[in-house]
C-alpha cells in the first residue's frame, strides 16, 4: 500500500504513457492530460478507436496497437469503456493504469479496479495526473484538495 502521491510519482516517472479517451475536441480533459504529459517530456500515445489523429499526432485504436507497448495508461473515458480499456491493457502487458476522476464520475468503476488487481496491474483509482508533479497547475492542486476533503480521492493505493 502506498500513498496516492507516491503512486502518482511512480506513475509519472514512466517515459511511455498512453492516454485513452483523447478526442478531436481539444477542450476535453483527456487532451489536456495528453498535452501536459507531452510537454513535460513523456513519450505519449493517443488512444481513441474513433479518431485517426488528435493534437496533431497519430491516434491508435487500442492500447494493444501501440508499437513497442507503453509503461502506463491514463484512462479518461466513461466507466463502461474503462473496463474494456483495462482489459486491453492487460492483454498488452501494461503494468500501470490510472483511472481518471475529476469532479464528475470519471473513469473509475469497481469492475475495472478489480480487473486491474486480478491481472497484476497497479491502479490509481481516481484523481488526475495534472494534480501532481511537473504536470500540476494551481487549479488542479485546489481540485485535489477539494476531492480529498469530500472523500472522492483515494488517500492510499494498492500496488
Amino acid at each position: 500500500m502506498s500513498t496516492l502521491r507516491e503512486a502518482a510519482e511512480e506513475f509519472l516517472a514512466q517515459r511511455r504513457i498512453a492516454v485513452a479517451g483523447v478526442s478531436r475536441d481539444p477542450k476535453q480533459s483527456a487532451n489536456l492530460i495528453y498535452r501536459r504529459l507531452r510537454d513535460n517530456g513523456h513519450e505519449v500515445f493517443a488512444v481513441n478507436p474513433n479518431a485517426a489523429q488528435v493534437e496533431g499526432d497519430h491516434c491508435y485504436e487500442a492500447v494493444s496497437a501501440i508499437p513497442g507497448g507503453v509503461d502506463g495508461v491514463v484512462v479518461v473515458t466513461t466507466p463502461q469503456v474503462a473496463l474494456d480499456v483495462v482489459g486491453d491493457c492487460a492483454s498488452a502487458g501494461v503494468s500501470r493504469v490510472w483511472l481518471h476522476r475529476g469532479v464528475g464520475p470519471g473513469s473509475t468503476c469497481p469492475e475495472a479496479v478489480a480487473l486491474c488487481h486480478e491481472r497484476g496491474i497497479s491502479v490509481i483509482p481516481g484523481g488526475c495526473p495534472c494534480m501532481f508533479g511537473a504536470t500540476a497547475d494551481a487549479g488542479h492542486k485546489c481540485l485535489r484538495a477539494m476531492l480529498r476533503v469530500t472523500g472522492k480521492l483515494p488517500r492510499s493505493v494498492d500496488a
